[in-house]
């Protein structure tokens, strides 16, 4: 168990159990009532979630996004796959849905993802080359294009390096970059975006960065090589995410990430943690003691990440457990399996869990 485990104690309430800092027990009143958007906004972070479809066929969930986020990432309403699973025009109508759902609610919209090596349609990587390299540019001035002036930022490009494929720099391989020979494509897809919105902000998204291990530092090598490049080159790069996937199955020196972190904003970055969960599979079967474990690696990591002043905003990847995308992964290993995974502030029921508390200590006081 984390030390910080050690300096709270755990009293039960409201269908989630508490942690309580003994030194400041106000926190709690004010938790019991205030919404995660709110406190962030008390400290000059954002807070928010990713939605997917069931958005708009869960009511009650639907709701936990109007209380509690300020800004909504697409899940999957602006991947390639949902806009153009198929040749001919593209299916905007479940981001234009979501995106008329946030200017309702006064809440911003991020576009996720633009370019991703992955989740291509397999009628695009059936092009030849150059095809692709055309259907590259065009995909950008069409879906950018769409929606310049009315997205908050836009993640360019999803997740380029992945060093399992052995590409020279620990690049993903994939479609586009074979398309442009290379990693060339990153740059051009921040060009051409920020000449279709030139004032949304452009993010640079990607995974793994977490891990204390060969491939975490492997892809945080790549990725503070890759921005320098892009920055100095002079492409408009406002933003690096970082997911936030977090796995404690892989070490994680908290002192180590924050020196990465500074690294980042030194190349005029602002940072963004844009997938935040936390992975529970290696915890206890026993639900409260598990619930325990998932809020102390949240807290270990963001009591560090969240005191980076090029920190802006925390976004959870969905907010209720039966949403997650490890629900899927479980089911897929077990189609039988009773051992739910609990990655997310809220439980399936819709009751503040652990983390829920974890994340609202965590904006409100470790900040600078």
């Amino acid at each position: 168990m984390f030390d910080c485990v050690s300096r709270r104690s755990i009293l039960g309430g409201l269908g989630a159990s508490i942690f309580i800092r003994r030194s400041d027990a106000e926190v709690v009143t004010a938790t019991r009532t205030a919404s995660l958007g709110a406190i962030a906004d008390s400290n000059h972070l954002t807070f928010g979630a990713a939605a997917g479809p069931v958005i708009f066929t869960d009511p009650a969930y639907r709701d936990l996004y109007v209380t509690q986020t300020r800004i909504i990432t697409t899940d999957i309403a602006l991947k390639i796959g949902t806009l153009a699973p198929h040749p001919g025009p593209k299916r905007f109508e479940s981001a234009d849905r979501l995106l008329a759902f946030c200017n309702l609610n006064k809440i911003r919209m991020r576009g996720h993802c633009l370019i991703w090596n992955e989740w291509v349609p397999a009628w695009i990587k059936a092009m030849s080359a150059a095809e692709r390299r055309k259907y590259f540019d065009a995909h950008i001035d069409e879906v950018v294009g769409r929606y310049a002036g009315r997205l908050q930022s836009w993640d360019i490009v999803n997740e380029p390096f992945w060093p399992g494929h052995h590409a020279p720099g620990g690049f993903r391989l994939g479609p586009w970059y074979d398309a442009f020979g290379g990693p060339g494509y990153i740059r051009r897809a921040f060009e051409r975006a920020a000449r279709a919105d030139p004032h949304v902000k452009l993010v640079l998204n990607e995974a793994q960065t977490e891990r204390d291990d060969a491939l975490g530092l492997a892809v945080r090598a790549g990725m503070l090589k890759l921005v320098k490049q892009l920055k100095d080159s002079g492409v408009k790069l406002d933003v690096v995410g970082l997911e936030g996937h977090l796995q404690p199955r892989y070490p994680h020196d908290p002192a180590r990430f924050r020196e990465f972190l500074h690294q980042l904003a030194s190349l005029g970055v602002d940072i963004y943690i844009t997938e935040f969960d936390v992975r529970d599979d290696t915890f206890s079967n026993d639900i409260e003691t598990r619930d325990s474990q998932v809020a102390a690696v949240a807290e270990r990591f963001l009591t560090n990440a969240l005191r980076e002043p090029a920190v802006k905003a925390l976004i959870t990847w969905e907010l209720a457990d039966n949403y997650s995308f490890y629900l899927g992964l479980a089911k897929q290993r077990n189609p039988n399996t009773t051992r739910l995974p609990r990655p997310l502030p809220y439980d399936n029921r819709y009751h503040r869990k652990q983390l829920w508390f974890t994340l609202a200590n965590a904006l409100r006081e470790n900040r600078r």
